[in-house]
């Protein structure tokens, strides 16, 4: 295996053009003190103190690519509510161009996070897949978008956003684009043709089955690239760190956390991070070691967060 470079040098960031489609979320938490025990149940009461909104999901991811001093834009649904209206928000103070379709027929997709003593103590989810005439009209509009744009992430987290998303590779492809999908489920042949997949370990272990050595993980990585067609796959590795794998070579590095906080949102600063590299003219190894810090920066905060220009950089 190739080893990780030990060098970092700021690229031209602000020139890149990121496009990102998939689930919008909005990340709430709700932060409070735990002194005391249910009389109803054996659970802790959690007395809210604070409260806090975040973009979740592809939202996070463009909030990341922004973060870096991108020209990062948002293409996905929300529905017509007040979570939706506070996603436009947190959007336009987050630097992202907007392009959400409101959705009338559902609800904007929210986790509720309930923190006490600085520790999760449950998370809600609330969640509607999108209606079939606002993704027809999301599809016309990324295909009128993407002349626009340098690199496309596909953030699919399973809610329903990228059933188009077979179409919307091939089209952006097609542009001579620069594809990028973090892939969900248990299919992957949707994402054939995409220039590079960001699985982790699980996500690949549901689709190629258990490893018992690096060697044969090599081979059943390079098999999934060769038959998806895909340039490169990035499978992220936890504490374990990063591996590219590509027709020409295995890249390794090792990761980089130096304390693991919070481990929420750190795929979603890998693809963005990954992204501003790629379309700033960069390497695939000089890509993957600056993803693989960024990563290692953002476990180290609480929640969804971010990493930016100057952290990863200096």
């Amino acid at each position: 295996m190739s080893q990780a470079l030990t060098t970092y040098q700021a690229p031209a960031l602000e020139q890149v053009r990121i496009l990102v489609v998939g689930d919008v979320m909005l990340d709430r938490y709700w932060f409070g003190d735990v002194s005391r025990i249910s009389p109803e149940a054996p659970v802790p009461i959690v007395r809210i103190e604070k409260r806090e909104a975040r973009l979740g999901g592809a939202a996070n991811v463009a909030r990341n690519a922004a973060a870096l001093g991108t020209h990062a834009a948002l293409l996905g649904v929300v529905g017509n509510d007040e979570a939706g209206a506070e996603v436009e928000q947190l959007l336009a103070g987050g630097g992202i161009h907007s392009y959400l379709k409101r959705d009338e027929a559902i609800s904007t997709i929210i986790k509720l996070r309930v923190i006490g003593r600085q520790q999760q103590m449950v998370r809600i989810d609330f969640e509607e897949a999108p209606s079939d005439v606002v993704l027809r009209d999301k599809l016309v509009q990324f295909k009128a978008l993407i002349a626009d744009y340098d690199v496309i992430i596909l953030s699919d987290y399973a809610k329903g956003s990228l059933v188009n998303v077979a179409d919307m590779i091939a089209t952006a492809r097609a542009a001579g684009k620069v594809v990028m999908v973090d892939p969900k489920g248990d299919d992957f042949s949707r994402y054939a043709g995409a220039t590079v997949l960001t699985p982790n370990k699980s996500e690949m272990r549901r689709i190629v089955g258990s490893w018992n050595s690096e060697e044969q993980l090599t081979a059943k990585a390079q098999q999934m690239r060769s038959e998806l067609r895909l340039d490169a796959l990035l499978l992220t590795r936890s504490e374990e760190g990063m591996t590219l794998y590509t027709e020409k070579e295995v890249f390794h590095i090792p990761a980089a956390a130096r304390e693991v906080f919070d481990v929420s949102g750190a795929g979603d600063t890998v693809i963005a991070t990954m992204a501003a590299m790629l379309g700033a003219g960069v390497s695939w190894n000089e890509a993957v070691q600056t993803a693989n810090r960024a990563g290692g920066i953002v476990v180290g905060k609480l929640g969804t967060a971010t990493v930016t220009r100057e952290e990863l950089f200096g």
